[in-house]
């Protein structure tokens, strides 16, 4: 039985650790209503993407400021979807009708966040780097290992902070367009949602590595069905944890 929790996150709750593969089992549910559209909607977002990777520096501060719009349209769709409506290809852009304003913040956070991990990851690496060149130099075993530790340090360090905001992103676009809550408390309340409820992330997590394995064997060919299903996941653990 899953516990409500009415204490921290107003409306958040903890659920049984299997939830996290019933996230998957009902964002596939949903996918199967309407397979075709949801992957065209996915390969128009694949070649977004694809043309702002190409576009120097422009391309990068864009794709993060329009993530959450678009994710915001990804769980829009969702809730018409299960609703009995149909899913058309404009409801992808839905998000950049309503709550735009506050969807870009959140994709700005994104975007800072992001840079200040780099920077961090960044200057660890290169005291790594600039450690086994030295250790080297010297012909030092003992520096070149503690050089290799400080670079596997770095990566640990990059790879936690990366883990701590997309906990607090997860839930926050849906939380800015169905709660109408402010970007910076949906990072907060998605935070410790995401904290409250990590086990079932946990196996969410693992399903998805194995998803995502599957997927690249074909020629990524895979990723065409796991994209949208994936991105229902975010509609479908939401109103888990906020909704059930």
């Amino acid at each position: 039985m899953d516990q409500i929790d009415t204490t921290g996150v107003a409306g958040s709750r903890s659920v049984d650790a299997g939830r996290g593969i019933g996230w998957w089992s009902d964002a596939w549910a949903l996918f199967t209503k309407s397979s075709g559209v949801w992957i065209v909607l996915a390969l128009i977002m694949i070649v977004i993407y694809i043309v702002l990777h190409f576009i120097p520096f422009v391309g990068s501060i864009a794709g993060s400021l329009i993530l959450p719009p678009f994710t915001a349209g990804w769980l829009l769709a969702a809730r018409k979807v299960e609703g009995g409506g149909t899913v058309e290809v404009g409801d992808l852009f839905a998000g950049f009708k309503d709550k735009l304003t506050p969807l870009l913040v959140l994709g700005a956070l994104l975007l800072a966040a992001g840079v200040v991990i780099m920077l961090i990851a960044g200057a660890l690496g290169f005291g790594a780097v600039m450690g086994m060149f030295m250790g080297g130099a010297r012909h030092s075993a003992g520096g070149m290992m503690a050089a290799f530790g400080a670079g596997m340090l770095a990566l640990l360090i990059a790879l936690t902070l990366a883990t701590l905001l997309a906990m607090a992103l997860w839930f926050a676009p849906a939380l800015v367009v169905f709660r109408d809550v402010a970007p910076v408390d949906a990072m907060k309340q998605s935070f410790s949602a995401c904290l409250k409820n990590i086990i079932p992330f946990l196996l969410y997590g693992i399903v998805y590595l194995v998803a995502a394995i599957v997927a690249s064997i074909p020629f990524v060919l895979g990723w065409i069905v796991l994209l949208p299903v994936l991105m229902l996941t975010a509609y479908t653990s939401y109103k888990d944890v906020f909704e059930g």
